[in-house]
């Protein structure tokens, strides 16, 4: 039975995503992508229930409108492309790896919404791409980057990586965590088989920079994972983030 139902999720989701990004494709070459992100948001949504996902977001009263963000959380699943503007209600441009540029389809996609790419195998050339990323938070665009690097390989929150702290730090960015809870359970890297699942997407309380200021790389890295790891690990039915309660 959960072949069957994996496989139906699968053709569904493939040709409705196949559709999209064609459409997104052509759409793209003559409309600014921050106009499109409400489409965007809506047709992602249809995506994920098409395949199962019922997604809930919570904290969204955390965000204060006009203001840009350097967000990060936990990166479950490969699916965790098609919540992200689900969730969040401001348009924002990702961080992701090099390699993204290069698949078909999917690289043109990411190009023309202006992502940025980041070569985790080549210490010198992520240099200069964070660089990059910074004179683009600078301008006050909101970005988001997953530091953990890779998808969950057990469904626990990863170590993260000391480069997106690096630039927080640099561009004196205002970072929003985050935490999915759900996706790996939906689909895990190990399996093909999709499970339908109630997914929550929690948000916690924003980091200005003069909070962190003083912190070192290691400190700051530490502050948010712990963070993270406290959303994630929030009943559902309990303010996500401890921190939250005397705001």
């Amino acid at each position: 039975m959960k072949t069957i139902r994996s496989l139906y999720f699968w053709t569904v989701g493939t040709l409705f995503f196949g559709c999209l990004a064609l459409v997104l494709a052509v759409l793209l070459v003559f409309v600014p992508p921050a106009r499109m992100y409400p489409l965007v948001r809506k047709a992602f949504g249809l995506q994920l229930k098409l395949m199962g996902v019922r997604a809930v977001v919570r904290g969204q009263e955390q965000i204060e409108p006009g203001r840009s963000y350097l967000v990060m959380g936990n990166h479950e699943s490969l699916f965790d492309i098609f919540i992200i503007p689900v969730a969040i209600p401001f348009f924002l441009v990702a961080v992701e790896a090099a390699y993204h540029f290069r698949l078909p389809i999917w690289g043109y996609l990411v190009r023309r919404w202006g992502c940025l790419p980041i070569d985790r195998n080549d210490m010198g050339q992520a240099i200069r791409d964070l660089a990059r990323v910074k004179e683009v938070i600078k301008t006050g665009a909101s970005v988001i980057i997953l530091p953990e690097g890779h998808r969950t390989l057990t469904g626990e929150i990863q170590s993260f990586k000391k480069g997106p702290f690096h630039l927080a730090l640099a561009a004196e960015a205002t970072i929003l965590p985050f935490a999915i809870k759900g996706l790996y359970a939906y689909k895990s890297k190990h399996s093909w088989q999709l499970n339908p699942q109630i997914v929550t997407w929690t948000f916690g309380r924003p980091i200005p920079y003069q909070e962190y200021r003083d912190l070192t790389v290691t400190a700051l890295r530490d502050l948010v994972r712990e963070r993270v790891v406290r959303l994630k690990a929030a009943p559902d039915e309990q303010p996500a983030d401890p921190s939250n309660q005397n705001q």
